[in-house]
């Protein structure tokens, strides 16, 4: 059935990230939506954001386009040319290989929900999360001297 249930699909707040860059997304819940569907080529996550907590650091792909749907609620987008309040219904795009970090803050009082999809080479994307010390690809995490964080990515 191609409609999918939300509460039937794991619902989960893991992030790879090492510490102290873990704490702003422990608030942030997701739920990976295609391996419920079969689907191969793209995948997809419901998310949930929770006051003060973040999507992830701020971060580009190399080789993944993403695009993120707002549903419900409210957070703040901050990429490399500034602030943009992110409402329900609202879409951002961003192309594989545009250099500009971004991610998404709940600075609200109340959970925000959306979805985003991603689609692309995951075994040759990398990136960058250009206010911290640290890089990806598809072999983990490094800080920028190319020395190996220790800890698990999860794409």
């Amino acid at each position: 059935m191609p409609k999918l249930d939300l509460a039937s699909i794991p619902q989960t707040n893991a992030t790879g990230y090492p510490a102290p860059f873990d704490e702003p997304v422990q608030g942030r819940f997701y739920r990976r939506l295609a391996p419920e569907t079969g689907m191969e080529k793209l995948r997809a996550s419901h998310v949930v954001l929770e006051p003060g907590a973040w999507s992830s650091q701020r971060h580009w792909h190399r080789d993944i386009d993403e695009l993120l749907v707002m549903i419900f609620g409210e957070a703040v987008l901050i990429d490399d040319t500034g602030e943009s309040l992110v409402t329900a219904g609202d879409v951002v795009a961003w192309p594989a290989g545009q250099e500009n970090g971004h991610h998404l803050q709940n600075r609200s009082n109340a959970p925000c929900v959306f979805v985003v999809a991603a689609a692309g080479d995951y075994q040759t994307d990398g990136g960058e999360y250009p206010d911290i010390d640290m890089v990806f690809n598809s072999e983990g995490y490094f800080r920028k001297d190319g020395t190996q964080y220790e800890t698990q990515r999860i794409p």
